[in-house]
C-alpha cells in the first residue's frame, strides 16, 4: 500500500466517477486500486493505492473508503486484483476468488451492496475460469468497472427522480454522507441534492455532524461546499430545535441495506431523524441503488447490525472523551420503519413505503 498527497492522482483514463475527486478508482496502468483516505478529510487530501485484496479489506474494514456502493466498487476491484495475480489454473483461481470473496466480505456486515458486488463478480469468475490467466483478469477488471459505471448512472437516475420532489427554495437535512464519496461519484443522497440545483432550485442544505464518526461535518459539508452548494453543518442534537422552528422542508438520506417491506437501514442517528421529520410533517426520503435492497429480508428486525469499536465514541482524533474503562456502545447503524419512509428513490423507480408500496414492485421480471 502507498499513499499520495494533494489533488486526484493522474490516471491513464478519465476517472470513472467524472469527478475532480473520487472515492475508489482502477488504475489499470499499475495494476492498483486507488482511494482517497476519508479518515483524513477534511484536513489532508491522501489517495492511498493497494495491490492486494486483503489490503482492500483492510481499507474497508478501517474506513479508508464508506458507503455502501463505494464499499461494493472496491470489493469488486479487489477481486479483479486478484485475477491479475493470480496465474494459476481453473480450479485453483476459483478457489482464490472465493477465500477473497470471504475475506471482503466479512468487513461490514450490514452494507448489503458489498455481498451483492462479490457475488456478481464471483460469477463473473466462474464464467471465465477456463480462460488464458490473461483473458480472465481483462474480464474480470471489465466486470468491475460495469459495475462502476453502473453505479454513477444509477445516482444520476434516482438524483433527477428524487429532485422532482424537493421544493424551491427548500432548505434540505440530511445525515451522513451518502455523495460521491460514498458511491461510484454523484452520490444517492447528494445526488438528489445536486440534481435539484442542477434544475435551477435554489436548495440549502443541513447537514448533521453524524457523530461518531462524524461523515456529516467531515465529508458532506467537504463535498457541498467544493461543489458551491450552500451548506450549514449543524450537531445531531440541533435537529429537532431546526424542525421545530420551521426551517426544515425536505429530508433525504442514503441507505445500507432496505428491506422487502421497504424498512430502511442507514448510519446510527437517521431513525431519530424519522421520527422527527414525521412529527413535523416533513417529508422523509431515501436514495439508494437497487442494489441495497435486499429481497430475502422480510423487514428490518432480519438486517445484521454493525458493533464497531468503543474508541470510535470514547475518542475524537487523539482527544479522549470518556474515561478508560467506561463501556461505550456503538451500533453503527440503526433501522427506520417503513411507516416513516415517504418515498425511496431508486434507479429502477420510485416507491413510497409509507402508503404501502414495496421494493419488490420495482424487481425486473425474470426473462
Amino acid at each position: 500500500m502507498s499513499g499520495t498527497g494533494g489533488h486526484a492522482p493522474e490516471l491513464p483514463r478519465a476517472p470513472l466517477s467524472a469527478a475532480s475527486y473520487f472515492a475508489v478508482e482502477y488504475d489499470p496502468s499499475r495494476d492498483e486500486v486507488v482511494m482517497l483516505d476519508q479518515r483524513l478529510l477534511p484536513e489532508q487530501v491522501v489517495y492511498r493505492r493497494y495491490r492486494k485484496p486483503d489490503e482492500v479489506a483492510d481499507a474497508i474494514r478501517d474506513m479508508v473508503v464508506r458507503g455502501a456502493p463505494a464499499i461494493g466498487i472496491s470489493a469488486a476491484y479487489a477481486l479483479a486484483l486478484l485475477a491479475g495475480t493470480e496465474r494459476g489454473d481453473a480450479a485453483s483461481f476459483l478457489v482464490a476468488n472465493g477465500v477473497a470473496g470471504r475475506l471482503l466480505n466479512a468487513t461490514r456486515p450490514t452494507a448489503v451492496n458489498l455481498a451483492w458486488a462479490i457475488a456478481r463478480m464471483s460469477r463473473r469468475a466462474a464464467e471465465v475460469a477456463a480462460l488464458d490467466p490473461d483473458a480472465r483478469y481483462d474480464a474480470m477488471r471489465a466486470e468491475a468497472e460495469a459495475i462502476h459505471r453502473e453505479d454513477v448512472d444509477a445516482c444520476r437516475t434516482m438524483g433527477a427522480l428524487g429532485a422532482a420532489d424537493v421544493p424551491d427554495g427548500a432548505t434540505v437535512l440530511t445525515h451522513c454522507n451518502a455523495g460521491a464519496l460514498a458511491t461510484g461519484g454523484y452520490g444517492t443522497a447528494l445526488g438528489v441534492i445536486r440534481a435539484a440545483c442542477a434544475q435551477g432550485k435554489r436548495v440549502r442544505v443541513l447537514a448533521d455532524e453524524t457523530r461518531p464518526y462524524l461523515q456529516g461535518a467531515r465529508l458532506t459539508a467537504w463535498e457541498l461546499h467544493a461543489d458551491g452548494i450552500p451548506v450549514e453543518v449543524i450537531t445531531d442534537g440541533m435537529a429537532g430545535h431546526f424542525f421545530q422552528r420551521g426551517e426544515i422542508d425536505f429530508v433525504v438520506v442514503g441507505s445500507d441495506r432496505i428491506a422487502a417491506n421497504g424498512d430502511v437501514a442507514n448510519k446510527i442517528g437517521t431513525y431519530g431523524v424519522a421520527v422527527l421529520a414525521d412529527a413535523h410533517g416533513v417529508p422523509f426520503t431515501v436514495a439508494a441503488p437497487f442494489s441495497t435492497v435486499d429481497l430475502q429480508v422480510a423487514d428490518g428486525s432480519g438486517i445484521p447490525i454493525e458493533e464497531r469499536s468503543r474508541d470510535e465514541v470514547a475518542h475524537v482524533g487523539a482527544r479522549k472523551l470518556v474515561g478508560d474503562g467506561i463501556p461505550c456502545r456503538h451500533p453503527a447503524f440503526d433501522v427506520t420503519p417503513a411507516r416513516l419512509v415517504t418515498a425511496i428513490y431508486t434507479e429502477r423507480g420510485v416507491v413510497h413505503p409509507r402508503d404501502g408500496e414495496t421494493p419488490a414492485a420495482l424487481r425486473r421480471p425474470r426473462a
